[in-house]
């Protein structure tokens, strides 16, 4: 029996301790903001430590520790990192849950609980998988590192950035993040973020004198139609990522410009000087800022009063398919599901770009069910396991190859 073959027998006899570490994890509760995840970490760590494992708390705020552990393996070679975050989203209106939020429910195949989709189950099943490959040590070559980091719900820079510019050799020749994208699909790659504020400016004078398109209010309203027009742009994707098949109804392949806030005015009585809203754009690889921010302009220059600036952006990043990294993956992933991986673009953004814009492959895969997080958070429970015999497998062949 090869050590793969040990691993998958090992993770199934552990199935029980798997589910019962999912447990505590939503039992902790950790939701960002305010970020608070002292006690998820303590779960994490205690874990690692009761499995022979070292483990360390390091943190930039006192409330946000992250977890780090690193293991050597027989002789030198690759470094892989293997990530997850410990905070959760907020569970939005509590009355509307049909099990509770902080306690986990094991029903129909599911484990329910706030975090089980984004990322407890994954944080988990890669503790489970570590804490195994950590057993067996002395069957395979390199370095792995061990993170659950807090702060990451808000992409904040207390968790991973903070580990990275704290740990030098942390970057690694590769990562594997718990960051599912749905449907147990493989992401290598994710969208690129642009926040822009839309502007208008106009005289002001008493609302009697208003004219069609004269205040902030109706040039700031006829700049975001134009903007939302751009919903739906499309691109071909780079030649790296040939291996994604986007349909026409994947939002992944295509732009999106949502509208957050508007604000505006002084007075229902007054015409408005000055409205702005702020817009955040989801970027595919192929569409980069700085063909948005062109179309922004052109938009702008046909509107008086028009104006924009730029809040915060970075372009979509991604790993090739090629890449060994994403091979051992998808050798992992035949090997457990009995199915070939679909690759996909995330949407939201993941730490998995951190690593990216280092130069370092890097990966999102876990048990998360669907887009995002919700009502009734869930993971299916053989997701979890399954995702636990990928990532011990995936660590395997990485660090062999």
């Amino acid at each position: 029996m090869s050590l793969s073959e040990e691993l998958d027998a090992l993770v199934d006899d552990a199935r029980e301790d798997l589910v019962a570490l999912c447990g505590r994890l939503v039992a902790a509760p950790s939701v960002n903001p305010p970020g608070d995840t002292v006690a998820v970490a303590d779960v994490v760590a205690g874990y690692l430590r009761a499995h022979g494992c070292e483990a360390d708390l390091l943190r930039a705020d006192p409330v946000m520790p992250n977890v780090v552990s690193r293991i050597q393996g027989t002789t030198p070679g690759p470094h892989l990192v293997l990530n997850v975050h410990m905070d959760t989203m907020d569970p939005g209106d509590e009355s509307l849950w049909s099990v509770p939020v902080h306690e986990m429910t094991r029903k129909d195949g599911r484990l329910y609980g706030l975090g089980m989709g984004n990322m407890k189950g994954a944080v988990a099943a890669m503790s489970l998988a570590y804490t195994l490959l950590a057993r067996h040590a002395d069957r395979w070559p390199g370095t792995i590192t061990f993170t659950a980091v807090s702060d990451e719900c808000v992409f904040g820079d207390n968790g991973a950035a903070h580990l990275l510019g704290t740990l030098p050799d942390l970057a690694g020749d590769g990562l594997i993040c718990g960051e599912g994208p749905g449907w147990m699909r493989l992401a290598v790659a994710e969208k690129g973020v642009l926040w822009l504020e839309l502007s208008a400016s106009a005289d002001g004078g008493h609302s009697s004198l208003a004219e069609c398109g004269s205040g902030a209010v109706p040039r700031l309203a006829r700049f975001v139609a134009a903007v939302d027009e751009l919903n739906g742009w499309r691109t071909t994707l780079p030649a790296e990522l040939a291996d994604v098949h986007a349909s026409a109804e994947d939002p992944s392949a295509r732009l999106s410009a949502n509208p957050g806030t508007v604000e505006g005015g002084s007075y229902v009585s007054q015409i408005a000087t000055r409205a702005a809203a702020a817009v955040d754009f989801r970027l595919p690889p192929g569409i980069r800022m700085s063909d948005v921010e062109d179309q922004v302009s052109r938009i702008a220059a046909r509107i008086p009063g028009a104006g924009w600036s730029r809040i915060k952006g970075w372009d979509a990043n991604w790993t090739g398919t090629r890449s060994p990294l994403v091979g051992a993956l998808a050798g992992a992933f035949r090997e457990v599901r009995g199915a070939e991986p679909e690759y996909t673009i995330r949407l939201p953004a993941s730490d998995a770009s951190r690593w990216r814009n280092l130069g370092v492959p890097a990966l999102c895969f876990g048990p998360q069910p669907t887009l995002a997080a919700g009502i009734d958070d869930y993971a299916e429970e053989q997701d979890v396991v399954d995702c636990a015999k990928i990532y011990a497998r995936a660590a395997l062949d990485f660090l062999s190859a």
